[in-house]
């Protein structure tokens, strides 16, 4: 078989893309970047051996990053910050001695940072429901933690939180029944309406939770225990119809999915990689595995 130099050039081109979609990158903490294969997010500086990491998630400018960690049963959150072209040492945000503090996720103008906790409402007395709430910056600091009121939150458990461009809310809760749905809020005049159920193409009579949301709204990736899946939790896609539907979930498959626990998906700020949690640490993969499923 012959070859053109026009052959040569595009078997060029096509090696040069490859290398530089697979390289180390500031942004990420100089981690050499992932294709269709799910890695392990920066070993030994977030995901380590000792601690078990999840729900992580940056600000839209890549200069903080937030994740939850657990330890001896209590979950806490941290962030690490770049600044003069280096990252910190993680700090805790959100931090207590009874109750747990994790599922961190910024709000689109990063002015709010919204979690779960078993907080009480008074911050005293022992651990309640897991309930969804926010700190909000103020003059540099955060503010006390915030309830996010009575249309997000139930006596049940809500978990996760994920937001479009436009601030409505997505997450997961167990209020209407033992097992776990995912539910929507729009938001009008900077409060959040009441919180509703999203359809078949989502929520089934199995387990379904931890949802991140596409900021345009055009797919969710999200959380669940199925019959015929792998394993505890797998991660599934739904994308939207064109009559504003959400259309029958797919399984991201065995590449990602693994026999435990695979959670807390998030897709980064640039749009290029999936984040999620599973067997102790955050993986991270190109989102190619999702556009593959349209």
């Amino acid at each position: 078989m012959t070859h053109t130099k026009s052959t040569f050039a595009a078997i060029l081109l096509m090696s040069m893309t490859q290398a530089c979609s697979q390289r180390p990158d500031q942004k990420y903490f100089n981690e050499t970047t992932p294709g269709t294969t799910p890695a392990i997010f920066a070993p030994r500086k977030i995901s380590t051996p000792e601690i078990f990491e999840f729900g992580a998630v940056f600000s839209d400018d890549q200069h903080e990053f937030y994740y939850s960690t657990e330890i001896d049963g209590k979950a806490e959150t941290w962030v690490m910050e770049f600044a003069a072209g280096e990252w910190s040492t993680p700090s805790k945000v959100l931090t207590h001695e009874t109750y747990s503090f994790n599922d961190p996720m910024l709000t689109p103008d990063g002015k709010k940072l919204f979690f779960i906790s078993n907080r009480t409402l008074t911050g005293t007395g022992p651990k309640k429901d897991y309930d969804i709430w926010y700190i909000e910056r103020d003059g540099g600091k955060w503010s006390e933690p915030k309830n996010a009121g009575p249309n997000i939150n139930s006596p049940q458990n809500e978990y996760y939180i994920s937001f479009t461009r436009a601030g409505k809310m997505y997450f997961g809760s167990n209020r209407e029944q033992d097992n776990y749905d995912i539910y929507s809020a729009d938001i009008k005049n900077g409060k959040f309406e009441t919180a509703t159920k999203l359809g078949p193409g989502v929520n089934t009579s199995s387990y379904e939770a931890d949802v991140f949301v596409s900021p345009d709204e055009s797919y969710i990736v999200f959380a669940a225990n199925r019959p015929g899946g792998l394993g505890v939790g797998d991660l599934y896609v739904s994308f939207r119809q064109e009559d504003g539907t959400w259309g029958n979930a797919k399984s991201l498959g065995d590449s990602i999915n693994t026999e435990t626990d695979d959670f807390c998906p998030y897709v980064t700020p640039d749009g290029k990689y999936l984040m999620y949690a599973s067997r102790g640490d955050i993986y991270w993969v190109s989102t190619e595995i999702i556009k593959q499923l349209r």
